[in-house]
């Protein structure tokens, strides 16, 4: 069996996220099985890890088995042995690189948001449509095993017309030095980048497109709850990003979707992630890896008696989705359907134009919350 070795730049892979999800999990395993079988032939990714800080570069070099490292990101992108560029740094610094890219004419895969600005992000789409470079961005909550199983419900009408959805998201993040915070400070700095909305809204914005067929209009609030964190030098600083975002969002089929996601919550369900869909013939509930669903021949008859103990568990009368095929790390399998794209010219609908329709949602629910108004979604 042939093998057709790709090469990747990529940057950022020193951050959390790119180090783990798409360097070690994603690239570094598809390496480490020798490569990804396509047809007749195997696919080796090749990276080239580029960042600022050469120390941090070698120590992932070595971990992983990679020498192609450099801080010289233009020199990069003149190296013809090195197509395919990857972007997993933080928004601000993401799109100046991924426009140079494209005008190097390599084909581009990057982490969400795409830019901090919907003009921008658009603007990079029609680059790459212009240049004709194959583009791509990271929307990996559609590659969920309890998401997957959601979508396979939708698709085979099982659900019947979708009447309401309700997403729920978040968990506490400590906000000083005894808890040791799980995220980043410059995410709850509005003037890095940072924000749930930002963050979050481009997750929900390519979910409700890709499972309920689009979003006609949203309203919604947000605030900053903590007003003080601990940075990651235990060193206090004032919050001035939102960290906490509420929305109601009317779907293009006319049913509704409330929103809530904050980094202020202690969750009480049944993973920091719930999305729960009711419709015509049945309902379901996904969290990240598990999926049920309750049809109309199974729903039990509640009566409304305050006065009484319920009878009757809200919880049980529900029904397990199986897995249709065995659980795979979601970036990983984005990464090859990209990988696919690039050497078979197998659809991957997830371009920069989709990218960018995510930080639209997330820029008109920021102007719904300054507003306080209801704020149609336009098509792009």
């Amino acid at each position: 069996m042939s093998t057709r070795r790709v090469g990747i730049i990529m940057n950022g892979v020193t951050g959390r996220m790119g180090r783990n999800q798409h360097l070690a999990r994603s690239i570094a395993a598809i390496r480490a099985e020798g490569g990804l079988r396509l047809g007749g032939e195997l696919v080796m990714p090749d990276p080239l890890l580029v960042g600022r800080d050469e120390g941090r570069l070698r120590e992932l070099g070595e971990q992983f088995d990679i020498t192609a490292l450099t801080t010289d990101l233009d020199g990069a992108l003149r190296d013809p042995d090195y197509p395919v560029y990857f972007d997993a740094q933080t928004t601000q610094g993401r799109e100046r690189a991924l426009s140079m890219a494209i005008e190097a004419g390599k084909d581009c895969y990057c982490e969400k948001p795409s830019a901090t600005s919907s003009s921008v992000a658009l603007a990079l789409a029609q680059q790459a449509e212009r240049a004709g470079v194959r583009n791509g961005v990271v929307q990996d909550k559609l590659f969920l095993p309890g998401l997957l199983k959601l979508a396979h419900l939708l698709e085979s009408g099982t659900l019947g017309e979708v009447l309401s959805a309700s997403i729920e998201f978040g968990y506490w993040v400590f906000p000083d030095h005894i808890g040791a915070a799980q995220r980043p400070s410059w995410n709850y700095r509005a003037e890095d980048g940072g924000g749930i909305v930002l963050d979050m809204f481009c997750h929900f914005r390519y979910l409700l497109d890709h499972l309920f067929g689009g979003v006609r209009a949203v309203v919604a609030r947000a605030a900053t709850k903590i007003p003080e964190r601990v940075d990651e030098q235990l060193r206090r600083y004032r919050a001035t990003a939102e960290d906490d975002a509420t929305a109601l969002v009317e779907l293009a089929n006319g049913g509704i979707v409330t929103i809530h996601a904050s980094w202020c919550v202690r969750p009480y369900r049944d993973d920091l992630f719930v999305l729960k869909v009711d419709g015509t013939k049945a309902s379901a509930v996904a969290d990240l890896r598990r999926c049920r669903f309750q049809p109309g021949e199974a729903t039990p008859r509640f009566t409304w008696n305050p006065d009484l103990p319920q009878e009757l568990d809200p919880r049980e009368a529900w029904i397990e989705v199986p897995a249709r095929a065995p659980v795979q790390n979601a970036f990983r399998y984005q990464w090859e359907r990209f990988l696919a794209h690039l050497v078979a010219d197998e659809p991957f609908p997830w371009s920069l134009r989709d990218g960018a329709r995510g930080v639209q949602f997330a820029e008109l629910a920021a102007e719904s919350i300054a507003e306080r108004r209801f704020v149609e979604v336009p098509e792009w």
